[in-house]
């Protein structure tokens, strides 16, 4: 199931929404690096982590799914959203240096052929930052949140999606450990959850990230567009039966 652009940005603008935002964010940012100069695509629903990138980037897009419906981005000037369908992205082959994406993964059905598109618009060593709900964290349980919609993720099966078409994990990062609820005290003490959780490890995480390399050369090459869609039977014409007339 997809999610829909209005319940994300009424999510975004509660106070949980602000405060999941700002810690996501920071870990983004640590895992982005400098980019400066750089060609920076979001996809998914990725803008609400993305300012950081405006100043400083050659070119920046925002690229939502048809199903999920866009928003203009950034609320000041043009606009960098693009509608379209994740499997077939409106760039050329290695046309981006960062991809983030940030409710994306957990909604496509066919998570490897979102891989294979995004091997293909990514240049040479470009860096793939992905954010998903921690398939075992609460946040995955609670249908309250956008990270509660979707397929979650454990570490082992994002790292295999990866590897198997060609990215290399080159650090991992986890967020949210404060439950998702909308509680006053809850949202004040957000910090020492962060800080407390990780003291336990990735065990009461709700978020999931990576950022990965792309390899030079496909691990698994690209289905033709012809295959990546279901055909659906025709019935065929056929000429009315006679009945013999006795």
């Amino acid at each position: 199931m997809s999610a829909d652009v209005s319940r994300l940005i009424e999510y975004y603008k509660s106070p949980l929404g602000k405060i999941s935002r700002a810690l996501v964010r920071e870990q983004v940012v640590q895992l982005s690096g400098n980019v400066a100069g750089r060609r920076v695509l979001g996809l998914g629903f990725a803008t609400p982590y993305m300012r950081f990138a405006l100043a400083r980037a050659e070119r920046v897009l925002a690229f939502m799914p048809a199903r999920q419906g866009a928003s203009a981005w950034p609320r000041e000037g043009p606009s960098h959203t693009v509608l379209c369908d994740p499997l077939e992205l409106p760039l050329t082959d290695a046309a981006v240096d960062l991809i983030i994406a940030v409710h994306a993964f957990e909604h496509i059905a066919d998570a490897e052929e979102l891989m294979r598109e995004l091997w293909r618009v990514a240049a040479p060593n470009a860096q793939l930052v992905i954010v998903v709900p921690r398939r075992r964290g609460i946040w995955a349980q609670v249908d309250a949140t956008p990270f509660g919609e979707g397929h979650p993720y454990s570490r082992q099966q994002l790292e295999k999606l990866l590897r198997d078409h060609s990215f290399v994990p080159e650090m991992w990062r986890e967020a949210l450990y404060l439950p998702p609820v909308h509680n006053a005290l809850v949202l004040k003490s957000a910090r020492f959850f962060e800080r407390a959780g990780r003291l336990f490890g990735p065990t009461f995480a709700g978020v999931l990230m990576v950022r990965a390399r792309k390899e030079l050369f496909p691990a698994v090459p690209r289905r033709r567009k012809a295959e990546r869609y279901v055909r659906v039977p025709a019935l065929a014409p056929q000429a009315a039966m006679r009945v013999a007339e006795g």
